[in-house]
């Protein structure tokens, strides 16, 4: 029996029909179909049913692709761990980040000279990924996690903090205390109505609920942090993404003995037995230089938070 026809009907089921099996294999999609004929008469039985809409599996069909579906996913792992061994990672390797891990260009600059035969295909956005679904091999996200099928490896804390535009606070007045906050305009991340209730821990370890409302709500916090800068209000943000803007002064840090710090920056993958090299490659590189890079904006935060809040005219 030809195992080549075994694996290409697990692909056609796996993909969902024989033109998007052929458009992933870079294949015709009548050689795809040719082989599946000759497969089923090999085995002299129907696997596949065929309409002009859809193409389903039958009863045998089944049985067979659950029979073998997992032998062709072994060999399919068996043959990229042989390929990995002793060789240069090379290879694509699939990562999807939000639009404010601002280290990020740099990163990937700097893996790609130094690992030429890797290629990173990087999609930034701010919505929620399936990586299994979508096919990606690796994301960096933070915030907490939820989804407990993926394998994640803390980098680093994501403290957030109280930032405004010193225009803001020369229109508006600076916060003394939290008991200020309710009364400014708010920049509002994902907020429903127009309202959230912020959770901040004070210089005492205490955690306090502020319920704030704002005119402006945005699902993607790169463009928070614009809003913010343009002076739309107050917003909590990521301090990770604001190291540029704090030392320019286009942000101050508000009530610097607040923050949130109950998120952390992870890079995730899908759960797997192997690991091909050239995504471990990339993985641990991302975990390296991301822990870096959070290590001095915590040293950043720290600084902003033993500094005396500014006198606003």
């Amino acid at each position: 029996m030809d195992i080549n026809r075994v694996a290409l009907f697990v692909k056609v089921v796996i993909a969902g029909g024989f033109t998007a099996a052929a458009d992933d294999l870079h294949l015709p999609k009548s050689s795809v179909s040719r082989s599946i004929a000759l497969l089923e008469d090999e085995l002299g039985v129907r696997l596949l049913q065929r309409t002009t809409r859809k193409v389903t599996l039958t009863e045998a069909g089944q049985h067979y692709f659950d029979a073998v579906s997992a032998s062709i996913s072994a060999l399919e792992i068996a043959g990229e761990a042989a390929r990995d061994h002793g060789v240069e990672p090379r290879g694509v390797v699939r990562l999807t980040a939000p639009p404010d891990i601002a280290s990020l260009a740099d990163i990937v600059a700097r893996f790609t000279r130094k690992h030429p035969l890797v290629r990173l295909e990087v999609s930034i956005t701010s919505r929620y990924v399936d990586l299994v679904a979508e096919g990606f091999d690796l994301a960096v996200r933070a915030g907490k996690l939820s989804d407990s099928s993926l394998i994640a490896r803390r980098v680093g804390p994501a403290e957030m903090a109280l930032m405004a535009a010193p225009a803001y606070l020369r229109r508006r007045g600076r916060p003394k205390s939290i008991d200020d906050l309710p009364a400014h305009d708010w920049v509002l991340y994902r907020a429903n109505d127009g309202h959230s209730t912020l959770t901040l821990t004070g210089p005492d370890g205490v955690n306090h609920a502020v319920d704030v409302r704002g005119n402006v709500v945005i699902d993607d916090l790169s463009l928070c942090r614009r809003a913010v800068e343009a002076g739309a209000g107050l917003a909590l943000l990521p301090i990770h993404t604001l190291i540029d803007a704090l030392a320019t002064g286009a942000i101050e840090h508000v009530l610097p003995g607040y923050s949130n710090g109950a998120a952390s920056v992870y890079v995730l993958m899908p759960t797997s037995k192997y690991v091909p090299a050239r995504v471990a490659l990339v993985r641990d590189y991302l975990v390296e230089t991301l822990a870096k890079h959070l290590t001095v904006n915590e040293d950043t935060c720290a600084a902003a938070r033993a500094t005396k809040p500014k006198k606003t005219a």
